[in-house]
């Protein structure tokens, strides 16, 4: 199965920090960048194909493709011209040609640990399963979705009810069989409306549940985190590193020689 990472941004709430580098390439465990650590995470989950839509700062994003592979994962890259223009429906709509098939879409400022997706791929066969989390509170930036009873998508959007909300997309998503076709065809109709360039890929998902059955997997209790500001970042960090020193062998003194006979 492939994956296709939505990456064309600058991330212009981190300023100054992606001033020169798109906020893919923002080192998030030591110096590796978000974009290694997904790629890692797909690679693990037996993702075999990556496709980055790249814009700002695009060189920078191809030449640490170029010179660091990861094992197992074939990667490519795709060129949004309009990436200071468009939000990211268009920068879907660009990577349609690699949606013939089943797929992975997976927002470029998503991170997660390997059961995340592993959650989302095991789940029941459905046109468009979406991962979602489930917390106590919603913030105004938050795509919360609202279910139609079991794990039914019924609407996705950061306005809905609150009374209605049973969770929120956390920018990670599997598209099977029919679903691939119906998501081309909405984007292409979603970018010909003159609100086209400024819309977000998950209204054309929100349309497509009015008619196709969408179903949700939850990775509730599980880590992610998604980086739209410093704070964002800095708690990524943190939670990165703390992950990392628990999967770090333990290395264990040698014993004291004091007292050993001779």
């Amino acid at each position: 199965m492939k994956a296709i990472i939505v990456s064309a941004g600058q991330g212009r709430r981190l300023l100054p920090l992606t001033t020169r580098i798109p906020k893919c390439m923002l080192p998030v465990l030591g110096d590796r960048p978000v974009l290694e650590m997904q790629l890692r995470a797909l690679a693990e989950c037996g993702i075999d194909r990556a496709t980055v839509v790249v814009g700002f700062a695009a060189e920078i994003v191809e030449r640490f493709l170029e010179h660091n592979p990861i094992a197992g994962l074939e990667t490519r890259t795709l060129f949004n011209p309009f990436y200071s223009l468009s939000d990211n429906l268009a920068t879907c709509w660009l990577a349609s040609s690699e949606m013939h098939d089943d797929f992975i879409l997976l927002n470029g400022d998503t991170l997660f640990e390997s059961a995340v997706l592993q959650r989302l791929l095991s789940a029941p066969a459905a046109p468009l399963t979406v991962a979602i989390n489930e917390k106590r509170e919603y913030d105004d930036d938050d795509m919360k979705v609202s279910l139609n009873g079991g794990r039914r998508l019924r609407a996705v959007g950061k306005t809905l009810d609150p009374e209605l909300i049973d969770g929120e997309s956390i920018g990670l998503m599997r598209f099977c069989g029919h679903g691939a076709a119906a998501f081309r065809e909405g984007l292409e109709a979603a970018i010909r409306h003159p609100d086209g360039l400024r819309a977000w890929y998950l209204s054309v998902v929100n349309a497509m549940a009015e008619t196709l059955p969408i179903e949700t997997a939850s990775i509730t209790g599980l880590w992610w985190g998604e980086i739209d500001s410093r704070e964002d970042l800095a708690s990524v960090r943190i939670a990165l590193e703390k992950r990392e020193k628990k999967r770090r062998p333990r290395v264990h003194a040698p014993p004291s020689r004091e007292g050993i006979g001779h």
